[in-house]
């Protein structure tokens, strides 16, 4: 992704804890977490994507786990999930917009233990 607004999303610190969350923290200081199902639910691949344009889930579980995951350069990070799914790159503008989307703020420039 080399377009004008994903070199402007920048994270500055990610955590992602195997259990429960991924949380992100934006060069602005903007927080989000998020839990793992969700972010599951809305993996960005082609064949996720497609079953909720579909109006089916991505993720029918109640759980998840993520066993890697995987920086891409300075804009996206790929997971490998316990269901072996492992196909989508989480890129930083997306994770921006579905933070946006869904009011995961936390406090600025902190991560949660």
């Amino acid at each position: 992704m080399s377009d004008e607004h994903s070199a402007q999303v920048q994270v500055t610190e990610i955590e992602v804890d195997r259990e429960q969350a991924v949380t992100v923290v934006f060069d602005d200081g903007l927080g989000a977490r998020f839990d793992l199902v969700q972010l599951r639910q809305m993996c960005p691949c082609a064949g996720c994507h497609g079953a909720r344009e579909q109006g089916r889930a991505a993720f029918n579980g109640e759980s998840i786990t993520v066993i890697d995951a995987e920086l891409h350069g300075n804009w996206a990070i790929s997971i490998r999930w316990s269901d072996g799914h492992d196909t989508g790159m989480f890129a930083w503008t997306y994770l921006r917009a579905l933070a946006e989307a869904a009011h995961h703020d936390i406090e600025p420039g902190t991560v949660p233990d």
